[in-house]
């Protein structure tokens, strides 16, 4: 099933968009163009990056910059990295539960906001709550608590919004589509770290801040672009079977699936066990008194990097059609990134490290993104096969700082660098078996 690959906005829909529109959600995979947006790819596209920045602002913010310090200030210096990585490891096997499950829900939800919407809001606003809940949380088992549930409630925001792109963007626009996204999602991460290290101070606030943010910008985002109604579209019959094979997808009956899967998981591992210590990197190994003072640098550094990849590579990758010389390519920046500091212990080799590896991952984001949704064996399970996809994104999350810790503590922090180098490269050669994209 085909439609236009530039449709103009609607206005009002007729029966036979949506006709269409429960067709697609029937027999549709990845690989095939969607129904025309009701309100066109344009605005879309616009209203992209506003939305990832209300979350990711949040996975920027929090865990690399707030949490620490919050962690340090209440609990003490000495066991800092055992009391991090105690909340992070448990708060990341959570949301990498709950994305899955979400998109599940996603996928069978019947509603005339159609099946993405109502999540986005419920999970931004219990999100929120749970943030709110952070602030206040005085105890490690309360930390605990509520940084696991503010993993789990935006995850029920962000997944469903990651299925946006199968949905309703056609196939020649996923491209740009994921480079704007990815703007949204790493201009967010690393805003996130420029914002939250001026609440350094005031930690409490910060998180309010970030919670009432949130919320506004995604139901913005369901406001001015509305999705078709699923209320007509039959849902499949609940079978307890089908929700525990959510964690899994066949990768002999869909091996691109898991060769896609596969590299992006290893890309993130090498990467977060390397920048998820950034704040224990600086104080410890690069001797930074004041971690606060240049982090908002690094940021705007790392950040200039990514929008340069970024705003290049997902458009060029839409004009040759293809997708996987980019995502090799941005892997292998990505790993040999990492051998500067290793080889230069010295902030200004942070700095070139920094700005390298924006590069890749900027690459990486906006490319490998386009990659994933035309792999996705079917549109009646898109969220789910996406928070499958993304299990990919918070594992690492969940491996990292218990690997990471283990070899700082066995090692020393010089031992995390050859770690994120192999891994890296590694996620690039996992990209050449994917047949479906070239």
């Amino acid at each position: 099933m085909t439609t236009a690959s530039t449709p103009e906005p609607a206005t009002d829909l007729r029966p036979d968009d949506l006709d269409e529109a429960a067709a697609f959600f029937e027999d549709a995979a990845g690989n095939e163009d969607p129904p025309a947006p009701i309100k066109g790819v344009r605005r879309l596209l616009g209203w992209i990056i506003p939305a990832n920045l209300g979350i990711f602002m949040i996975w920027g913010a929090v865990p690399g910059i707030l949490l620490p310090a919050q962690i340090t200030a209440q609990f003490g210096e000495a066991d800092k990295v055992t009391n991090l990585l105690i909340v992070t490891t448990i708060g990341s096997f959570f949301s990498m539960l709950a994305q899955p499950i979400a998109g599940q829900i996603s996928d069978r939800t019947r509603s005339r906001f159609g099946r993405r919407a109502p999540w986005i809001f419920i999970g931004s606003l219990a999100g929120g709550l749970a943030l709110v809940g952070l602030a206040f949380a005085d105890s490690l088992v309360g930390v605990v608590i509520a940084w696991t549930l503010v993993q789990i409630t935006y995850n029920f925001a962000q997944g469903p919004l990651s299925a946006v792109m199968p949905d309703r963007v056609p196939l020649n626009r996923r491209g740009t589509f994921a480079a704007l996204s990815g703007i949204g999602l790493m201009v967010g991460a690393l805003g996130g770290q420029i914002v939250g290290s001026l609440f350094l101070g005031s930690i409490a606030a910060g998180y309010v801040t970030f919670a009432v943010f949130s919320l506004v910008i995604l139901t913005l985002f369901i406001v001015f672009n509305p999705d078709y109604s699923s209320t007509d579209v039959v849902p499949e019959p609940f079978k307890l079977a089908d929700f525990l094979r959510t964690f899994w997808v066949n990768p002999v009956k869909h091996p691109d699936f898991f060769w896609a899967f596969t590299g992006r998981l290893l890309l993130y591992t090498g990467y977060f066990a390397v920048t998820g210590y950034q704040f224990f990197l600086l104080t410890d190994y690069f001797g930074i008194e004041n971690p606060g003072e240049v982090i908002p640098m690094l940021g705007l550094i790392s950040l200039a990097g990514i929008l340069i990849a970024t705003v290049a590579s997902g458009p060029l990758s839409d004009r040759f059609g293809r997708r996987k010389p980019f995502v090799f390519a941005s892997s292998i920046v990505t790993g040999l990134a990492l051998v500067v500091p290793w080889v230069w212990p010295d902030l200004t080799a942070w700095m070139i490290m920094t700005f390298i590896a924006g590069l890749g991952f900027g690459m990486f984001q906006a490319v490998d993104t386009a990659l994933m949704s035309e792999v996705l064996p079917s549109a009646k399970s898109f969220a789910k096969d996406l928070g499958v996809v993304n299990i990919a994104a918070t594992l690492p999350q969940t491996l990292a700082p218990a690997v990471a810790g283990g070899i700082v503590l066995t090692f020393g922090f010089a031992g995390l660098f050859p770690v994120g180098i192999v891994l890296s490269v590694l996620g690039a050669f996992a990209v050449w078996p994917i047949k479906a994209v070239k």
